[in-house]
């Protein structure tokens, strides 16, 4: 079904998730710090990463917006750190979901399976500027003072 990177420093708690979400027909790809995180993402098309922030290596924060640059693709935050503050810095850079630990183990690929049936709703086309659903084409292009119109 979907490509999932699943970013976790802890083995038991990666092969639980994976496990998981294989149960939901997914592949997994796992990566034990950011610094890996960062090559299989470049390297591997994925549809969505679940990200613990306390790593070596590299922080999830890091890889979060490293991983925006990069890439859409959507980003849910998998963490001991329930500081709100912690939270509001994980949307800023780009997390689209934001879990505490310990979380539900039925509620994360709850949320993956919701945040790719959004994501892959609208397969654009080769150039990236059209979307289509059902009856409806939006296309995105570019004015010359650098504005966004849409034509739908």
């Amino acid at each position: 079904m979907a490509n999932i990177l699943i970013v976790e420093d802890e083995k038991n708690m990666q092969d639980i998730i994976c496990e998981y979400m294989h149960r939901g027909g997914h592949t997994c790809y796992a990566a034990d710090d950011g610094v890996d995180a960062l090559m299989l993402l470049k390297n591997n098309p994925m549809d969505l990463m679940a990200l613990d922030i306390m790593m070596p290596h590299l922080d999830g924060f890091s890889v979060c917006k490293m991983a925006r640059e990069m890439s859409s693709l959507p980003i849910i935050m998998l963490t001991a750190k329930s500081d709100e503050e912690d939270k509001l810095k994980g949307y800023e850079y780009g997390a689209d979901d934001y879990m505490t630990k310990p979380f539900s183990l039925k509620i994360l690929p709850a949320k993956a399976n919701a945040l790719l049936r959004r994501t892959s709703a609208a397969p654009a086309d080769a150039t990236g500027n059209t979307l289509s659903v059902g009856k409806i084409t939006i296309t995105v292009s570019f004015s010359g003072a650098g504005r966004m119109v849409f034509c739908v």
